[in-house]
Parts: structure tokens; C-alpha cells; sequence
């Protein structure tokens, strides 16, 4: 059977399930308490570094032949590329609107409480605030989507559908995906003190698992990593405009 990680990794590890459990560890616990370090002080230059190592991380362990077991590869249906895109962008906007219904524009709504990391001027005017938006819009289209992607639908995936089969592996880092979010919104540092908001983490964590599953079944669709990658930025562009327009 052909071996999925580099010559030099396989004295150390194999590819199944206690590798991915490895790679969840020392990536997602780090990035965590940066994230909420980063909520705390505004700045948020570690969180690029850590999505730059989360993409690099299946190059670094995986040959030429994992890395197309775990979906780095090109893909002919162009279609489903468009449709990812688009579920991706649906999903972030009703997601906008269960929000807004449940808790307003208060900070226990969860894109209302982001909307602070991205230190919107009040008095920006119509014209900057639309190159700020396809600045963040960008950015934020292309980091975390590939940084996130590579790593949970890709490498971790991978590892533990070696194991367990795709679809457990599915649930597995999808979940993983979602509780390391916690520390994008759920603990919350509001007014200088620490809260936790039970609901809205329960509402935000069983959102971020159920779009990691969309993530994952447009992987599959596409036949490859990108599929996922399209989603994943189709959902973060509709995340930025409701931040940016609809709240």
C-alpha cells in the first residue's frame, strides 16, 4: 500500500486517526488562546501566521500522492465550483439573519460581536467603506478558507478517514473545527472582562458544524480540496457584507 507522508515522517507517525488527533492538538489549542489573546488586544497578526502554518502543515508532511489523496487537486467540475461558492454565500447570510432575529445588533449576536475586529470608522464615508469592504473582503476570502480548509477537510480529514471512514472523519473535524471557534465568539471579552454566552456559543458552534459539513460535501461534489476552499470563502464574503451593510 502506497504511504501518504514523506519518507522522513514515517519513522515517527502513520496516517490514521492518532495523526490527525496530533495535528488537532498542536495547531487548534495554540490558536485558540491566540484568538482570544487577539480579541483582547485588537491585534490579530498571529492569527495570518497561524492560517499560513495550517496551509502549509499537508506539504510539509504529505507526499505528492497524499496530498491528492486529500483532495489537492484540480477539478473539471467547474459547476459545482460556482454552486460551492454560492451555498457557502447562503449559508453565511441566513445564518446573518437568525442573528439579527434572535439578539439584534447587541454583542450576543455573533457577527455583531466580529464586527469589532474589524474596526470600522463610524464616520468612514460610502467610498472608503466600500474599498475597506473588498480590501476584508478579500482577505478574508483567501486566508482562513485555504489556511482552514487544507488543514481540518484536508490533512485531518484525511488522516482519520484512513481510520474511520470518510464520513466519521466528516463529523470528527468538523467538530474540531467548530469548538476551536468558540474562541471567535461564545467566550466573549466585552467591556474588559471575560463572559461566556451559553446559547449563543450553542447556536454558533452547531452553525460552524453544520457549514463544516456543507464545506465537506462540496469537497466531495468537486472531487477536490478546492470545492471545499470556494464554500468556505463563499461563506466568508457573506459574513463581511452583513458586517459590513446589514448590521
Amino acid at each position: 500500500m502506497q504511504a501518504e507522508l514523506r519518507n522522513i515522517w514515517t519513522k515517527y507517525f502513520s496516517f490514521n486517526w492518532k495523526f490527525g488527533l496530533t495535528l488537532i492538538l498542536i495547531v487548534c489549542i495554540p490558536r485558540f488562546f491566540l484568538v482570544l489573546q487577539a480579541n483582547q488586544t485588537g491585534n490579530y497578526s498571529t492569527i495570518g501566521l497561524v492560517m499560513f502554518i495550517s496551509a502549509i502543515i499537508p506539504f510539509i508532511f504529505l507526499n505528492k500522492y497524499g496530498q491528492k489523496q486529500i483532495g489537492i487537486k484540480k477539478t473539471n467540475k467547474l459547476l459545482f465550483i460556482i454552486y460551492a461558492l454560492l451555498a457557502g454565500l447562503v449559508f453565511s447570510i441566513l445564518f446573518h439573519y437568525l442573528g439579527k432575529a434572535l439578539y439584534g445588533e447587541s454583542f450576543k449576536n455573533w457577527y455583531a460581536y466580529i464586527r469589532q475586529s474589524y474596526n470600522i470608522p463610524t464616520d468612514i464615508s460610502a467610498s472608503d467603506k466600500q474599498i475597506l469592504f473588498i480590501v476584508m473582503a478579500l482577505t478574508g476570502m483567501t486566508f482562513s478558507p485555504i489556511g482552514e480548509e487544507l488543514f481540518f477537510r484536508g490533512i485531518v480529514h484525511g488522516s482519520f478517514a484512513k481510520s474511520l471512514g470518510a464520513q466519521k472523519a466528516s463529523v470528527i473535524d468538523s467538530a474540531a473545527f467548530a469548538l476551536t471557534h468558540i474562541a471567535h465568539f461564545g467566550l466573549v471579552f466585552v467591556d474588559n472582562e471575560w463572559d461566556f454566552y451559553l446559547i449563543p456559543a450553542f447556536l454558533w458552534v452547531s452553525w460552524m458544524f453544520l457549514v463544516s459539513i456543507l464545506f465537506f460535501q462540496m469537497k466531495k461534489a468537486t472531487n477536490s480540496i478546492w470545492g471545499a476552499v470556494l464554500c468556505h470563502a463563499g461563506f466568508n464574503l457573506g459574513m463581511i457584507y452583513c458586517i459590513f451593510y446589514l448590521l
